[in-house]
């Protein structure tokens, strides 16, 4: 069994697990910590000292629980918000000299990567090229691939915790800061436009997050049963309504809205934003969501290694 730790910039995840078979993953424990590590600092590469704190503390929780199962396999990587900020490698070493836990600082290509050998394992891939996309709190990274290679990827630092600061300052959004935004998008994807223009999509398979969340937010308000196991299809129709619930939504409305967690009621404003631009802008006729990541997607590589 094994131990896995994404500190990512909205939420920490602790998994310990094992693989079954080719294309399964058997959970132990999962814990999710929302220690909002980018929060009053991402934009300025800095981690906040407040921040800092929930994130050294996290590790703690988390290394106490690895201890207890007696496990000794661990492998911890840091996204984002930690390789992005000044003070991130002085994290790193805190967390190294406070809980032993050895952080691997991972590239935007790495985390693409992983998040891809995630996804994978939850669909069949054909011949035909899809795109996959996972919305964290500081970067995008898309894939552009089909069963056999990997056509292109990137990494793009527009996560929902970046964007929330700079373009979700009214409550709900205003169209000035959502023209504002797709306005930003466009100028910043440029990369992705090129990319769809040489190796065409008509699949977006999202990853996590917060495809998780639109699926149980379909099921919950929309009562309808998707059997999400480990993936399934989601009609781009149903999304299109709970996306309009969502931007009219305030604050206090998503933390009541049935099916979103929480400490997800804040992002997911930009992150439906994010997937809208995708949906609209390259004409995608089939829309996934996949529940294995960047987690699920290490672990298969540790078990790849043993």
């Amino acid at each position: 069994m094994h131990a896995v730790i994404d500190l990512g910039t909205n939420t920490f995840h602790l998994l310990l697990a094992k693989v079954v078979g080719d294309n399964e993953v058997q959970e132990v424990f999962k814990l999710k910590l929302p220690v909002k590590l980018g929060q009053g600092g991402i934009n300025n590469k800095t981690i906040t000292p407040d921040a800092f704190e929930r994130g050294i503390s996290a590790l703690h929780d988390f290394k106490k629980i690895i201890e207890e199962y007696g496990i000794t396999k661990v492998f911890a990587f840091a996204t984002s918000a930690i390789r992005g900020a000044d003070n991130g490698f002085e994290f790193v070493q805190v967390a190294k000299q406070e809980t032993g836990i050895e952080i691997n600082v991972i590239s935007g290509d790495e985390e693409a990567d992983l998040i891809f050998n995630g996804v994978r394992h939850t669909i069949a891939l054909t011949e035909e090229k899809v795109m996959v996309m996972d919305i964290g709190g500081g970067s995008v990274e898309f894939i552009i691939a089909n069963k056999n290679q990997t056509f292109w990827k990137h990494s793009f630092l527009l996560g929902a915790a970046r964007l929330l600061e700079v373009y979700h300052t009214t409550d709900p959004i205003s169209m000035v800061e959502q023209n504002a935004l797709l306005g930003y998008l466009d100028q910043e994807l440029r990369l992705l436009k090129e990319a769809v223009a040489i190796h065409p999509v008509e699949t977006l398979i999202g990853s996590a997050g917060s495809f998780e969340s639109l699926v149980e937010m379909i099921e919950a308000n929309l009562d309808k049963k998707l059997n999400f196991k480990h993936s399934c299809p989601v009609s781009i129709e149903d999304y299109n309504v709970i996306h309009d619930l969502i931007l009219k939504s305030t604050h206090d409305e998503r933390m009541r809205f049935k099916g979103l967690i929480p400490y997800r009621g804040e992002m997911i404003v930009m992150s439906f934003m994010l997937i809208d631009f995708v949906l609209r802008n390259f004409d995608i006729k089939w829309l996934f969501a996949s529940d294995y990541s960047l987690k699920e997607g290490a672990l298969f590589k540790m078990n790849e290694q043993k």
